[in-house]
């Protein structure tokens, strides 16, 4: 699997880099996906209650959803393993000592943090300041 795992290197090499805009985290149910093009769709996960969809600000109000909680993604460009251990721990415990809530995804190249939209200028400064 290519990517770094070496974790000291990871922190170090992370750039988390704030996406513009805000998005909203929608649960539809399954019988209902196919109402949304894949394109519209920032990532989606699926669970035995529906299925959650991450959606652009603007998308989410496309499609009739509550918009009251946004949040700002934030990517580290680091190119992580899918086996390296640490990175999301180091990440959370950071976020979690500023009283931040983090909600992660990662896919195969970068981890992608959501936090509270008014967080994400705050964020990033943290994690440039722990690299």
């Amino acid at each position: 699997m290519s990517g770094e795992t070496n974790l000291d290197l990871l922190v170090a090499d992370m750039c988390p880099e704030l996406s513009p805009g805000f998005y909203a985290f929608c649960l539809v149910p399954e019988a209902e996906l196919d109402q949304f093009p894949l394109a519209d769709i920032e990532v989606l996960v699926r669970e035995n209650e529906g299925i959650t969809l991450v959606l652009a600000e603007a998308e989410a109000l496309r499609y009739g959803f509550d918009v009251t909680h946004l949040f700002a993604r934030i990517t580290l460009q680091v190119h992580s393993s899918l086996d390296a251990v640490g990175l999301t721990a180091v990440v959370a415990n950071r976020l979690a000592d500023q009283g931040i809530s983090a909600n992660v995804i990662a896919g195969y190249y970068h981890d992608h943090i959501y936090v509270a939209a008014a967080d994400g200028p705050r964020v990033v400064a943290i994690l440039k300041a722990s690299a």
